[in-house]
């Protein structure tokens, strides 16, 4: 919910893993359909705050969290495209 607000996924996001990566991943195409896109060549730096507290709390979402980014980064480095994921812990 919360990566749906702020990056103003539409109203039939799927609200799962896997539609997340779909919408991450072309977060700098000219189709994107949020409210947040970034210019070719730009990196989102995702700042996870309280992150060993969150870690510890739900360790399932927050593995998650990781290994769907680095896949968004891996899928768009297949396709010829960079990597547009970064996680920063704080």
């Amino acid at each position: 919910m919360t990566f749906a607000e702020a990056f103003g996924f539409p109203s039939f996001y799927g609200r799962n893993m896997e539609a997340w990566i779909d919408w991450m991943t072309g977060l700098d195409e000219d189709a994107a359909l949020t409210i947040f896109r970034i210019l070719p060549g730009e990196v989102v730096v995702l700042w996870v705050s309280g992150a060993g507290e969150f870690k510890e709390r739900c360790p399932e979402v927050f593995e998650a969290l990781i290994e769907c980014s680095a896949f968004v980064n891996h899928r768009r480095i297949e396709a010829g495209a960079p990597a547009i994921l970064a996680l920063a812990f704080g």
